[in-house]
């Protein structure tokens, strides 16, 4: 498969300065990764062969089913389908190991071969991340005018940067990184205690001010699991 797909200049996600660039990233992967799955990947055997292996989760099956193109996702239903076939289903099969064997049905239904994709580009995104980081003003700069990071993506980063970060930056990288996570909480949480307030009938009326809170929800949402209101993952 080409991996090319997956490789993305680090500017591309920080520049808008829109929202969290980590999410941006993903997002991004995404779109590319089913497009390609269902456009090219799909007369590729090395890729069927871990299609067949890895499946697919619920939120990238559904991804997918929104692409015009549903004879390649047909395809490659069938030739999974056709491989559990004759891997065989008989009683007792999981005792024997295999496809059936109680570890493998564990890894199907929580593997997926895109989330397996995306993982391993953003270690590598991380990776030119910190590196830029230690190397350039320009991109430190940069990084601190981000409007957020959603916290999922707040945790992830900061973890690998506790593991393989130049230690000269780590702190400063950790502190910038909490700084952008924890003025999107103290925003969030503000306006979410604003919209519970307005039920108060003491603030019921025409000219009520809800101010920011009325899709408080919905950001809050989406800081606490890096998913917009709707999406679903796994």
């Amino acid at each position: 498969m080409r991996d090319s797909i997956y490789t993305i200049p680090v500017n591309e996600v920080f520049e808008p300065r829109c929202g969290c660039p980590i999410c941006t990233m993903r997002d991004i992967l995404e779109e590319r990764s089913v497009e390609y799955i269902m456009g090219a990947a799909m007369m590729e055997p090395d890729v069927r062969v871990e299609t067949n292996r890895q499946g697919f989760c619920r939120f990238h099956y559904g991804m997918m089913l929104k692409q015009k193109n549903r004879l390649s996702l047909a395809l490659m239903l069938e030739s999974h389908l056709m491989e559990i076939q004759e891997k065989g289903m008989k009683p007792g099969e999981a005792q024997k190991g295999g496809l059936f064997s109680k570890k493998a049905v564990q890894a199907q239904g929580e593997s997926c071969f895109i989330c397996a994709k995306i993982d391993w580009a953003q270690q590598t995104m991380f990776d030119t991340i910190m590196r830029q980081y230690v190397a350039k003003e320009e991109f430190r700069t940069l990084y601190g005018e981000q409007q957020m990071l959603c916290f999922p993506h707040f945790k992830q980063l900061t973890a690998y940067a506790q593991e393989h970060m130049d230690k000269k930056w780590r702190n400063t990288f950790l502190k910038e990184s909490t700084r952008l996570c924890r003025q999107a909480l103290d925003t969030l949480k503000e306006d979410v205690s604003h919209y519970c307030k307005m039920f108060d009938y003491r603030n019921a009326g025409e000219n009520a001010d809800w101010g920011n809170s009325k899709d408080s929800i919905e950001r809050a949402v989406y800081f606490l699991t890096s998913r917009e209101t709707g999406e679903k993952k796994k």
